[in-house]
């Protein structure tokens, strides 16, 4: 009787884990209370005895890379190392470990409502606050526009995929409904002043439709077509994207004239330095947490110092591109490390029959990654990864978020789809 008194308390606290943990993703800092929480039911849970088996997984390998790698930067960085540096914030991955652990079939529905249930939450009050306070991101949850864009554009290309899934499954209503979800969406996006993360979110899309209709060529065409006119409907009523593509030609003008105190200025002249430290050592970079103090010396004196000034104008947290961040601390060690995380990533999604999915949400970090750290948000990538672990989780459990085409064998049978890389129908 007390084991079994003993259990249940067990699985309570593991699921108030779960649930806690994925509503600590929006509110500012409360993540990585989350994180304590999750990693001590682990513990509690013997997770650690399950570690081996974990290691299995190519999603769990690529991490471990990835971190790893920033963990041996620390060999040949000069001290004393700047151990306050956004770099740190990659090791969140790491949560991955204990929530994938603890994550069963008895938890997966818990999970997944608190999931859905907090991303909703949060999507309806930065909604609130956009349209009806003209606010941008999530000013109550300490959320800045870029990641409150970032998980809009998230739930866009997951809604698109979700409701050709329900399309392919004759589940029609739900297709609409998941289809129109992903219009509100996108439109929230376009009210966001985050213009890399709508770039990638867009390019994203226009990808997967290509993907997607390629045999198909009058589908294709209208896929396209109605992404150009959404795409020009909500451009042309929004008065942000509008301010913000006139400060795109301002900002190059006043780079022109060698004025780098502006958005897109100031991303010109860390990416120049960057790409001028990189050359200097491509291959082991700086070492990690060494990023930083590479920038501030090295503007004093590069190009006879037209960009001393930019520490006044912002203070020097990253690179504002993921590959020349990495590249700048590990050189190109770290550059592999990062192709080896994503490749992992994909690989995950592809043994679970979601190659599709898996390429949409790689293509979307990478791009996304063109104009910021995009991994280095606070909330996107434990978003992600938990994202990833609960819908391979469903799909090993349930078994329903796969493409069924009028003429494939039935669910279970030995019928092997002959898309071998994105498992579409």
């Amino acid at each position: 009787m007390r084991d079994w008194i003993r259990l249940n308390w067990r699985e309570l606290l593991v699921r108030i884990a779960l649930i806690f943990f994925c509503f600590s993703l929006w509110p500012k800092g409360l993540v990585y209370w989350g994180i304590g929480l999750l990693v001590l039911a682990w513990i509690v849970d013997n997770g650690l005895s399950r570690f081996a088996e974990l290691l299995k997984e190519p999603l769990i390998q690529g991490v471990l890379v990835f971190c790893g790698a920033w963990v041996i930067g620390l060999l040949w960085g000069d001290f004393p190392i700047d151990f306050s540096g956004k770099w740190r914030k990659y090791f969140i991955l790491l949560t991955i470990i204990p929530f994938f652990s603890l994550l069963n079939k008895e938890r997966l529905l818990w999970a997944a409502g608190a999931l859905i249930s907090s991303y909703l939450g949060m999507v309806a009050l930065g909604g609130y606050q956009c349209l009806v306070q003209e606010e941008q991101g999530v000013p109550w949850l300490g959320m800045s526009y870029l990641g409150y864009s970032a998980v809009l554009g998230l739930g866009v290309l997951v809604a698109v995929y979700g409701g050709w899934i329900a399309s392919s499954r004759a589940q029609r209503a739900v297709a609409i409904l998941l289809w129109v979800f992903a219009l509100a969406l996108l439109f929230l996006q376009f009210n966001e002043r985050a213009r890399g993360v709508l770039l990638a979110t867009l390019v994203t899309l226009l990808l997967i439709f290509c993907w997607y209709y390629r045999i198909k060529g009058r589908l294709l065409l209208g896929s396209v077509a109605t992404i150009a006119v959404v795409t020009t409907l909500f451009a042309a009523t929004s008065d942000v994207f509008h301010e913000r593509l006139e400060d795109v030609s301002s900002d190059l003008q006043l780079s022109q004239q060698g004025n780098y105190h502006t958005s897109v200025g100031y991303r010109l002249a860390m990416w120049d330095v960057g790409l001028h430290g990189i050359a200097e050592r491509p291959l082991l970079g700086y070492g990690t947490g060494m990023a930083k103090q590479y920038f501030e010396d090295s503007i004093v004196t590069y190009k006879q110092g037209i960009y001393k000034e930019l520490p006044k104008f912002m203070e020097t947290k990253h690179f504002h591109n993921e590959l020349i961040e990495i590249a700048m601390h590990l050189g190109l060690l770290g550059v592999a490390a990062f192709i080896f995380l994503l490749w992992s990533w994909f690989r995950t999604f592809k043994q679970h029959q979601m190659g599709l999915l898996g390429s949409t949400i790689i293509c979307f970090v990478f791009l996304c990654g063109m104009t910021d750290t995009f991994l280095l948000y606070s909330r996107i990538p434990p978003f992600l990864l938990i994202m990833t672990v609960v819908a391979i989780s469903w799909q090993r459990y349930q078994g329903n978020l796969t493409f069924v085409s009028r003429g494939s064998a039935p669910i279970g049978s030995t019928h092997k789809n002959t898309d071998v890389l994105f498992d579409t129908p």
